[in-house]
């Protein structure tokens, strides 16, 4: 018998191995090298094994996109347990979570891969869309005032100019600007 006949399964483990090369992959080479062979062969895992947990390819991409959502809602809930003011709580933490981005290097190439894919990825596009919504209504109490909704556009614009590169701004502007974001939250 095979060594795999008398190896521990372990598929919560398996799933997360192989979504963490997925995201390996995107970062490092973009969203076309993610393929079901590529992600295998990275991976050690048969391609039967990853079809076990992924059957396509775009069930691989919406498990990542999956994956760093959840991630995205801890780093949120983090800065709002530490936030005692009520009113823009969801919209402030929004920004400081989506600002963070960008100082965890790895994570954030993620992000910006799923991120591009999500811009020609219906249903990827649809998933976020869904994400927005459901925030939007439950924080709807404390963070519905046009404020908070320009502070969280605002928020998505600095994410998208941090993939990008683009809007160069010297750290004193940028925290300025975030202060002035911020500020725009408690009114």
């Amino acid at each position: 018998m095979s060594e795999a006949h008398h190896r521990k399964k372990q598929p919560v483990l398996v799933r997360q191995q192989l979504l963490e090369v997925a995201a390996r992959l995107a970062s490092a080479q973009g969203m076309t090298a993610v393929t079901l062979d590529a992600v295998s062969a990275a991976s050690g895992v048969s391609k039967g094994g990853l079809l076990h947990h992924f059957p396509n390819k775009n069930a691989l991409l919406e498990a990542l996109f999956d994956s760093l959502v959840i991630r995205l809602d801890s780093a949120i809930e983090d800065v709002m347990r530490d936030d005692p003011i009520p009113h823009g709580r969801f919209t402030r933490a929004y920004l400081q979570a989506v600002l963070a981005l960008r100082n965890r290097s790895e994570e954030s190439k993620d992000w910006a891969q799923v991120t591009m894919a999500m811009l020609v990825e219906p249903r990827l596009r649809q998933r976020w869309r869904d994400w927005v919504r459901e925030r939007s209504e439950e924080y709807i109490g404390t963070d519905s005032s046009a404020n908070a909704q320009i502070v969280r556009l605002a928020a998505d614009g600095l994410w998208l100019a941090d993939i990008l590169g683009s809007h160069e701004m010297d750290e004193r502007e940028r925290q300025s600007l975030i202060a002035g974001l911020i500020e725009l939250t408690l009114k």
